[in-house]
């Protein structure tokens, strides 16, 4: 039986959903019917041209970020071959028929590599889902129900994404260590985005069984001089407790672009966590810096409080905005909020209960072993500091819970 010739260009062409090319330079080599249509452009007004000369970024909006967002994310992929997948983003459309005036709309893009024979990249496929109309559905014109709105289809298109790979964690075999693992450095990866401020992570798998648990960390940038971080744990071992965590993390991290501080984004987490499947009494905390005022605004769901160790040797605990876990009460209500200042050269470091909890041993021994720790290795860059803390607190033989660890010095 002779195998049928596929026409791909054909295909391309015919593909649901917006999808285009691009060379590494970011000029158009091709867009399907799709992209053409809800982008309002036609082939010819696209093709050959680069990306930002035919979609500029709004004039009229001083906060307008989705040119630079976009272009960021591309040169990823170049950079790195690898697949980048975007927050939901606003990127405003002129139309074309009325010069100078531009049209609201909500994308979430992914840009994924095309290599070469040598593993260069020599094309960028662009797909982007249109989510203007999910948004506008939720009606609202306030800037509270524009936050809320926003926020809503970027938790959406982050679960829709993380399905899949939630279920794939579901069907893998319970003892695939290799898989685990590899899973696991998956959904956490090395931060990329904290500017030129200085910053550790660490991830310790627990002793025994498969190996992956549910501890996670989170840095997100923010407009201006500020950076969101969050550690967070779900309860339990094994792949489906992985599966929970990116998924709650992946929530969290999108709460925090478009919420108005730590609260507000836990209080989304929670009620996004009654949706999930085993995110019941997880917990988090969630801390948003800012440079330009020094200050450090928190909000906790039943985590261990994260520590502020000042220049001078001081240790403070960040312990006054402190809720029951995720999913604990019946009914939703507000999460509390505070904030500490701080001063040039202070280290923040947040961790989960595996770095300072022992069976029989109350939790106030393992902050006090933090504290000692702190003030005796305070001096170390984050990096050697993160590696300190691990030896000085983790039995030499592993622990039965699995560690996360940031430190960020501020």
């Amino acid at each position: 039986m002779r195998e049928p010739r596929i026409d791909y260009a054909a295909v391309f062409r015919a593909l649901p959903g917006m999808v285009a090319l691009l060379t590494p330079d970011l000029v158009y080599v091709d867009a399907n019917e799709d992209f053409l249509r809800l982008a309002g452009r036609t082939r010819e007004q696209l093709l050959g041209r680069y990306m930002f000369d035919v979609f500029p970024e709004n004039p009229n909006d001083a906060a307008a970020a989705g040119m630079r967002e976009t272009q960021a994310s591309m040169l990823r992929v170049v950079e790195t071959a690898e697949r980048d997948t975007m927050a939901l983003l606003r990127y405003d459309i002129e139309d074309r028929a009325r010069p100078g005036h531009w049209v609201e709309h909500f994308w979430s893009p992914v840009n994924a590599p095309v290599l070469g024979p040598d593993g260069d990249v020599v094309l960028i496929v662009h797909r982007v889902e249109e989510v203007t109309e999910l948004i506008r559905a939720r009606g609202g014109t306030g800037s509270d129900s524009n936050r809320a709105r926003v926020l809503e289809a970027e938790l959406y298109t982050r679960s829709r994404e993380l399905q899949d790979v939630n279920e794939r964690l579901r069907r893998a075999h319970a003892h695939d260590r290799e898989v685990a693992l590899a899973l696991q450095a998956a959904m956490l990866p090395a931060p990329t985005l904290v500017g030129h401020h200085r910053a550790a992570v660490r991830y310790r798998p627990a002793v025994g069984t498969l190996n992956v648990c549910g501890d996670w960390y989170d840095l997100v940038d923010l407009p201006g001089d500020r950076i969101a971080v969050a550690v967070g744990d779900v309860v339990g071992h094994g792949l489906r407790a992985a599966g929970v965590m990116g998924q709650l993390r992946s929530a969290l991290s999108a709460a925090a672009r478009v919420a108005d501080g730590p609260a507000r984004a836990v209080e989304a987490l929670g009620l996004y966590a009654r949706h999930v499947d085993g995110a019941e009494s997880s917990t988090v905390v969630k801390i948003f810096i800012d440079w330009a005022t020094h200050t450090l605004t928190y909000s906790s769901a039943g985590h261990p409080p994260p520590a502020l160790l000042d220049p001078d040797g001081t240790v403070t605990f960040l312990d006054r905005a402190t809720d029951p876990p995720l999913g604990a009460r019946p009914e939703h209500v507000p999460r509390p909020q505070a904030s500490a200042s701080f001063a040039e050269g202070a280290t923040l470091v947040l961790y989960t209960d595996g770095l300072i909890e022992r069976r029989h041993e109350d939790i106030d021994v393992g902050l006090a072993r933090l504290t000692d720790s702190l003030v005796r290795h305070g001096q170390s860059d984050p990096e050697a500091l993160a590696d300190a803390l691990l030896a000085d607190l983790l039995p030499p033989t592993g622990t039965t819970d699995d560690t996360a660890l940031v430190v960020l010095r501020l």
